[in-house]
């Protein structure tokens, strides 16, 4: 590389911090709202494609710690993969609200982590684990109780296919790039990348398109039809603000503030 040529920047504090009411807005947000937004403000690279809960129904919210494994090589595990590694490292230093995201390059035939590193980042707080790569004890970490999100079980050790490199940089999860410090969001749907910068406006908007989209779901249930109502049309849209300003509701984004 050129000497005025420098590396992309790493992002290890969000530009805006995840606090406790941008977590409840994010939370109570569905990852298809996030992702809606997101589009509309010209961000596609965004979804971690591939992974999906070891856990129906939980949901995450939480900032990215980063860990890249790379494919393996006798010689290099040899220096890399045994004792303290990085692995073992990440999982010991992971912080509260954190998000442990792992690049597996989606080599879905070794595990990532089992049971016992599954256990340590719950013990230190962390918000979930993002792997696009295996888990192994694939019972034993669901019970664990932090929410895993895994391209799927597979029995082998990680040195079966890799060896854990360095964390905290830049890496590729899912097809995605993830930053350490960016947002990551995960529901029944999928995982979302969130810029920090983006994320309140991000999360206003969706609990605000949710809003109307549950008046909406509730005029389709009366009987009326989906033509000119979703979306709405400009004659729909006067009902619905009109209805809004007689009869005020606890918006998803009240709500959300409410239980933060």
């Amino acid at each position: 590389m050129p000497d005025n040529e420098t590396s992309p920047p790493v992002n290890p504090t969000p530009a805006t911090p995840l606090t406790t009411e941008l977590r409840a807005k994010l939370a109570s947000a569905p990852v298809a709202g996030l992702s809606a937004q997101l589009r509309r403000r010209g961000l596609e690279g965004v979804y971690v494609d591939g992974v999906r809960p070891l856990v129906a129904g939980q949901k995450f919210v939480g900032t990215a710690r980063t860990l890249r494994f790379v494919p393996f090589r006798e010689d290099l595990f040899t220096g890399h993969g045994g004792g303290y590694n990085a692995q073992k490292r990440a999982f010991d230093s992971v912080a509260e609200g954190e998000v442990l995201v792992i690049e597996a390059r989606g080599e879905r035939g070794s595990a990532t982590l089992g049971d016992i590193l599954a256990i340590r980042a719950h013990a230190r707080g962390a918000a979930a684990v993002v792997t696009d790569g295996g888990v192994r004890d694939a019972d034993a970490v669901a019970a664990v109780g932090i929410p895993v999100f895994t391209a799927g079980p597979h029995p082998a050790v990680l040195g079966h296919k890799h060896v854990p490199w360095d964390a905290d940089l830049t890496i590729a999860c899912g097809g995605a790039t993830v930053q350490p410090g960016d947002i990551l969001v995960g529901d029944a749907d999928g995982v979302i990348v969130i810029p920090p910068d983006l994320a309140e406006e991000v999360a206003d908007a969706a609990l605000a398109q949710e809003d109307e989209d549950a008046w909406i779901a509730r005029k389709v249930a009366e009987g009326h039809p989906v033509q000119g109502l979703f979306p709405m049309n400009a004659e729909w849209r006067a009902r619905y603000r009109a209805e809004r300003a007689a009869v005020p509701e606890t918006s998803a984004s009240d709500a959300a503030r409410a239980g933060a």
